[in-house]
């Protein structure tokens, strides 16, 4: 026999759920089995969930999940099962997949490649284990193999890489699975959602299928798993460099299983195509993660400070989005069962009404605040149905403003004092809306984006106050394009006033006519400049030279705002360690915990950018 029936299966996992964990995974195997499948694959780490972070190098959690692994067995009736876990070898852990055929456990297949970019730090938990070599690991008695093994089934010879492994070009274990003349090779793994990620995993996956001569099966976890990371749980299969299955990805519920029918003898399948719409994606993965953030912390909603520009009102949508898209692919009763909300709809309207239940803004004015931003945050509440209050904090900007008089002995200009003017506005609107987030017992969400976050323009223990900050990872010029389509694709038309709007931290007398790009630089020109700088790790004169052929800047003013985002950047990592939780959503972040590590003091680039006055073009 040549055909096999064979299935992915993409999981939410938590880390130290097990129960939670585990009934996923059975759920999904008793799916599997109704649909007759002889074969069916995990993701990396499934059982304990990726996520884990230094659980990993405890001697207990590696145990416990085995453990775990010994109550799957008995349920592996007339299946074959391969999942993801850690398993601790003496003073070294392994990750791995366990390969389960109809009640007995046939074998270990361990990582041989750490991912150690990026949000990855594999190799402070994981060993790479050698290619080659296998050993014999007693599991409850039991001497079962372990390492790098091939396994049979119905004619059919297949093996693993696990994620990391299959990057590696001309290193990757696949080459050495080709030797061994396996058909099938299987991808479990926990590779993070970015924007734009997953057309770069179906060009791998179509090329591996060529270059080794298999059928490549690809499966992902999925969801928000542990708080930063989001999963897109993809699954996609190739062969002879055609894509052949991809599903529905960054889906609400628990697992998915996807099925594919294999027939070793038959080449013929048709092809599929897949569309990448970053837009889309920044918004399905963006709900998906609130969704999860908010369900797994037990929260009861969120509450934001509602200014009516770009980022706040961005996330506010966003919250809109996680509900509509969770209802309508969950359904109503299964949407709020997850989430934990007790509400009987009484309009035709349910997703208003579920908004308006979880969902608690304020606008806060101060002396500075404009009523076209005050207009532009009402509208927006009110059209999504998100509860709206407003306030103003001029009262107690003055308190505090006139007590530090007082102690110093002397008035607060906006000619000596212009930070400190500026941000106790934003300070004193933190304690107030801290307040009503615990009132709702509810998650205060923050409004940072990533361009504010490269150069500090942002007032620690003011705006950056928040349990969750869901744009920090997210350039402010996309989140403006982003507003103009939610505008029209998705239909918000009360984006109208916010698109309008010039963004500013209305913070200076309206008579500054403050805007935040006469602060800092055109945003456009700061996306350009962190991209060599942070993401490449240029040195600034690198990006001179570099961004000097690519934009039509005047010499002299370029050489501005390369020397401005330099010294914003290196004074301001202190803001970057003590920013709330961020969703990694793009292909880089400048979260020191997840992407981007920083000196919090350093020489500030000082000597490299004396460098760029002498720089001749």
């Amino acid at each position: 026999m040549s055909l096999l029936k064979i299935a992915c299966a993409s999981v939410n996992q938590t880390p130290l759920d097990w129960e939670g964990n585990f009934k996923n995974i059975s759920d999904a195997i008793q799916v599997a089995q109704q649909g007759k499948v002889d074969l069916l694959c995990f993701p990396e780490l499934a059982i304990t969930g990726y996520g884990s972070e230094d659980l990993f190098l405890s001697y207990w959690y590696p145990q416990k999940a085995l453990s775990q692994l010994g109550k799957l067995i008995p349920l592996c009736k007339d299946i074959t099962v391969a999942v993801g876990l850690p398993i601790r070898i003496q003073e070294k852990v392994y990750n791995c997949v366990a390969i389960i055929e109809n009640e007995h456990l046939k074998g270990f297949v361990a990582k041989q490649y750490m991912a150690i970019d990026g949000v990855h730090y594999e190799f402070r938990w994981f060993t790479p284990w050698e290619a080659g070599e296998v050993i014999s690991f007693d599991f409850s008695g039991q001497e079962i193999p372990l390492g790098d093994l091939v396994f049979g089934k119905n004619g059919v010879c297949y093996g693993f890489e696990i994620c990391e492994d299959a990057w590696r070009g001309d290193l990757r274990p696949g080459y050495r699975l080709k030797d061994r003349e396996v058909d099938i090779i299987f991808n479990p793994s926990a590779s993070h959602f970015a924007m734009g990620k997953s057309f770069l995993r179906e060009e791998l996956v179509k090329e591996s299928s060529t270059l080794l001569g298999v059928t490549y099966f690809y499966v992902n976890l999925l969801g928000n798993e542990a708080g930063r990371m989001i999963f897109d749980g993809e699954t996609l299969v190739a062969k002879d460099g055609n894509l052949l299955f991809k599903n529905k990805l960054l889906s609400f519920s628990d697992f998915q299983v996807s099925t594919f029918e294999y027939d070793k003898n038959n080449g013929d399948y048709p092809e599929v195509s897949s569309i990448h719409d970053k837009n889309e994606e920044f918004t399905q993965a963006a709900a998906l993660g609130l969704f999860d953030y908010m369900r797994k912390s037990r929260s009861k909603g969120f509450v934001l400070s509602l200014s009516g520009g770009a980022d706040s009102s961005s996330i506010a949508v966003l919250v809109a989005e996680m509900v509509k898209r969770g209802v309508s692919e969950l359904g109503l009763p299964a949407f709020m069962k997850k989430l934990g909300i007790m509400l009987i709809p009484q309009t035709d309207n349910p997703v208003k009404e579920i908004v308006h239940e979880i969902f608690t803004t304020a606008y806060q004015a101060s002396d500075n605040s404009s009523y076209a931003t005050f207009n532009s945050a009402k509208a927006l509440a009110e059209s999504i149905g998100a509860k709206f209050y407003n306030w103003e904090i001029s009262e107690e900007v003055k308190s505090y403003t006139q007590k530090i008089e007082k102690a110093i002995g002397r008035k607060l200009t906006w000619e000596k004092d212009d930070i400190a003017l500026q941000n106790i506005q934003a300070r004193t609107r933190s304690p107030i809306i801290w307040m009503l987030a615990n009132i709702e017992n509810a998650l205060l969400l923050t409004t940072s984006n990533r361009s504010e976050g490269d150069v500090g323009y942002t007032t620690m223990d003011g705006d950056t106050s928040g349990s969750i900050s869901p744009i920090a990872s997210v350039d402010k010029f996309f989140i403006l394009e982003w507003l103009k389509w939610a505008e029209v694709e998705l239909k918000y038309a009360s984006l109208h006033k916010v698109n309008a709007l010039q963004p500013t931290a209305e913070l200076r007398p309206n008579e500054n006519h403050q805007t935040d790009e006469q602060d800092l630089m055109p945003y456009p020109v700061i996306v350009e400049i962190e991209r060599l700088a942070i993401r490449d790790k240029r040195s600034p004169l690198d990006v001179f030279y570099i961004l000097n052929e690519e934009l039509e800047l005047d010499v002299d003013l370029l050489k501005s705002y390369i020397k401005k985002f330099f010294r914003l950047w290196s004074r301001n990592q202190w803001k970057r360690e003590r920013l709330a939780p961020a969703f990694h959503l793009d292909e880089f972040s400048v979260d020191p915990k997840s992407w981007y590590r920083f000196p919090i003091l350093s020489g500030g680039y000082e000597e490299e950018l004396k460098s760029l006055d002498n720089a001749e073009i």
